[in-house]
């Protein structure tokens, strides 16, 4: 069995590419059930945010499995394979535990040391165990990604003051709209007519930093005008009107900041739309949508400027260097947990000896019992039998236990074979299938 992660993130491939393999929550049953029906894939979980698609995997074989993960994605996107590889980078065993680990905790992501990943982490493994695609060792693997990122946030600063996308794209506005009046810095938004598109948690983050900034008001659209109202009482600071996602022509219009956060497979702003509208001089658009909610054609309009997540990147390096020192103190960390892990993988190498050694025995003791309980004659109560078996039962556990504990303890490899060696020579712990 062999441990690999295959994807793609912010750091490999565009968001024109990220976003053709997204995974909406609505497809990950399906998604992740032609993953486990491939033969090489015994376990399988998919972690899709607006930065990032990877695939952990457990495999029987690490090239052919690896391969069948390729092909998957390449169904999925419609992208050939030789157009995704360029993309794509392929983590094994001990980088692919190391690799979860730094993005659990964060330290992979776009804004160092973000919050909602560990979030997504968490939500991917309940997907992978609702939907039955990872087994004992994903099952592992991932929950201690998720305690390793709730230690590092409570052990070390990297949390604190964290920014997180929603807030790096209230920055980008600040930066834009500074730049348009000539200062190359933040300024407020005191000055902006401003509309948020989509209800859900991003659109959240991105009212709670519009109201921290001094924002003068928002127009919240949604489908369900409910959810915005519903959100809306949550930021009593902040003037907010909530309107169906049917008046985004007029904000488009009127506004002069445009956030969009929906869950729409297909843009909902394109050129020829704004193209229609009797609109003011000028609109900044901020898309923090995977996929994309602004087509790429609205960026040659007069008067429009279009962002998306890849452009965040200008306001996030503002704020990295201060966050490095502290990220160097969770990598210790995280190398501990990743080790503990691993010395729990190296374990399982002794099993198939502890089984065999453990039904042997079984196998005497229920023999043995059997002639003992044949002596004592049918006097013997069914309360007596019991403590017979019990008493037996105990012999055999406690036998085991310290030779179970020394083989699973941590230790190097070699020292591990040896003893297994020797257990096997002196029990003829023969394997069946060899």
């Amino acid at each position: 069995m062999h441990i690999a992660v295959v994807g793609l993130s912010h750091r490999t491939a565009p968001v024109e590419i990220r976003e053709r393999l997204s995974i909406a929550e609505q497809s990950m049953e399906d998604s992740l059930q032609r993953l486990r029906s491939h033969e090489q894939v015994l376990e399988a979980s998919i972690l899709s945010t607006c930065n990032r698609l990877e695939i952990y995997t457990l495999l029987r074989h690490p090239e052919l499995g690896v391969s069948a993960v390729g092909s998957f994605l390449s169904d999925y996107s419609g992208l050939q394979v030789e157009q995704l590889l360029p993309h794509l980078f392929t983590y094994h065993h001990e980088e692919a535990v190391g690799h979860l680990m730094r993005v659990a905790a964060g330290l992979d992501s776009l804004v160092l040391g973000e919050g909602q990943i560990l979030s997504q982490v968490k939500k991917m493994v309940r997907l992978g165990q609702e939907h039955q695609s990872i087994g004992p060792i994903l099952n592992r693997l991932l929950n201690q990604a998720v305690s390793t990122g709730k230690r590092v946030r409570t052990e070390t600063n990297l949390g604190t003051g964290a920014v997180s996308i929603s807030s790096a794209a209230v920055e980008l506005a600040q930066l834009k709209v500074g730049q348009a009046r000539g200062v190359d810095d933040l300024v407020p938004l005191d000055q902006e007519q401003i509309a948020v598109v989509g209800a859900g948690r991003m659109s959240r983050l991105l009212l709670q930093h519009l109201q921290a900034k001094g924002a003068p008001g928002v127009v919240l659209l949604n489908r369900t005008v409910e959810r915005a109202e519903l959100m809306a009482a949550d930021f009593p600071a902040l003037p907010v009107q909530c309107r169906p996602l049917t008046d985004l022509d007029h904000c488009l219009s009127t506004c002069s900041l445009v956030f969009t956060s929906t869950a729409a497979d297909e843009p909902i702003i394109d050129a020829p739309r704004l193209g229609k509208l009797n609109r003011r001089s000028s609109l900044m658009l901020i898309d923090i949508g995977v996929p994309r909610n602004i087509a790429a054609d609205v960026g040659e309009l007069a008067g429009v400027d279009a962002f998306d997540v890849d452009d965040l990147q200008e306001v996030v390096a503002r704020n990295q260097e201060a966050r490095r020192e502290i990220a160097a103190e969770a990598e210790s960390l995280l190398e501990d947990e990743g080790r503990q892990f691993l010395d729990w993988w190296d374990g399982l190498e002794a099993v198939p000896v502890v089984n065999r050694l453990r039904t042997q025995l079984e196998d005497i003791r229920e023999q043995e019992l059997h002639k003992a309980l044949s002596r004592m004659g049918p006097d013997l109560s069914a309360r007596e039998r019991k403590v017979v078996e019990a008493l037996s039962k105990g012999i055999i556990n406690k036998i085991l236990h310290t030779p179970v504990t020394n083989l699973r303890a941590p230790q190097p490899r070699q020292q591990r074979h040896n003893a297994m060696q020797v257990l096997q020579d002196l029990f003829e712990l023969n394997d069946p299938q060899s």
